[in-house]
């Protein structure tokens, strides 16, 4: 028998902070499962949608159910409202008693979440995966549903639906619209789309292209991507240093109290709190 331990510094981290985001196969094995547990991603994501076959999905349900009796936390990606193992992905998730959240695959319609939440535990929160053109025009409705609780970013669908290339101008609009839909309905920052394949420099790029656009988490399929992206998706070193300085010309009578200085302070007081949360103040 497996003991699932979750990876302690991801354990204690709110969910709203997290920055990487690590999807599992429901289909995987319960090794695979524990690996991606222990993993420095901040949430593990168990997938019963793209990521498991048709044919194996009602084995699959009832796997990731004996995970989360297990011992095992994490999240749960399930499939779409209109797909005919939603409501199944539901009903056997109710008796999962390690349920963090679900992720719903292709999310069109604020009442594709409300939907969702009502069939779960009281409080259970939904993360709206917006996929498709007719969710992106939707977005902020969805992002203001009751039981919404963070929006992601499913590009590859998204990409298949509307003709749109990867280059990162083609997508500009589409992870704006959901900074700005996230925002709107007082949500954390959105969930970038994964960047398959990539690693280094090239995956430290693609992170940047997320944090230029305000999104504050990023998907992956891969644990070995997760610690650059927990590093691409934090506060910067110069940041940290640019906010300590403010912070302790604060305390004085030093700075100028021009019009910009109360949102500067703003800006270095919010680089404090994540630096401090993710362990980086003080390296």
């Amino acid at each position: 028998m497996i003991n699932f331990h979750r990876n302690e510094r991801a354990a204690s981290l709110p969910a709203r902070l997290s920055r990487s985001w690590l999807l599992v196969s429901a289909a995987a094995t319960e090794e695979a499962i524990a690996q991606a547990l222990e993993s420095e991603a901040d949430s593990v994501l168990i997938d019963l949608e793209d990521g498991c076959p048709a044919d194996q999905k009602d084995a699959a349900r009832e796997r990731v159910v004996a995970v989360l009796n297990g011992g095992a936390s994490a999240w749960v990606r399930i499939n779409g409202i209109e797909s005919e193992h939603w409501a199944k992905d539901l009903e056997a998730l109710n008796n999962a008693a390690g349920l963090k959240g679900v992720m719903l695959a292709m999310t069109e319609h604020p009442d594709h979440v409300t939907r969702t939440a009502m069939m779960l535990p009281a409080g259970t929160p939904v993360i709206a995966l917006i996929e498709t053109a007719l969710g992106m025009v939707n977005v902020v409705r969805i992002a203001k549903a009751p039981g919404t609780f963070r929006l992601a970013f499913g590009q590859g669908d998204y990409r298949r639906d509307t003709g749109v290339s990867d280059d990162p101008i083609a997508l500009a609009f589409a992870r704006s619209q959901m900074v700005l839909a996230s925002r709107v309905g007082g949500l954390a920052g959105p969930i970038d789309g994964p960047s398959v394949g990539k690693y280094g420099s090239d995956l430290i790029r693609d992170c940047a292209v997320t944090t230029s656009h305000g999104m504050t988490g990023k998907l992956t399929l891969d644990p070995a991507q997760t610690e650059t992206i927990n590093l691409g998706l934090a506060p910067s070193s110069d940041e940290i240093a640019w906010a300590r300085e403010l912070l302790q010309k604060s305390e004085g009578d030093s700075v100028p109290k021009d019009g910009s200085y109360l949102p500067r302070l703003a800006r270095a007081r919010k680089v404090s709190s994540l630096a401090k949360t993710y362990g980086l103040w003080r390296s």
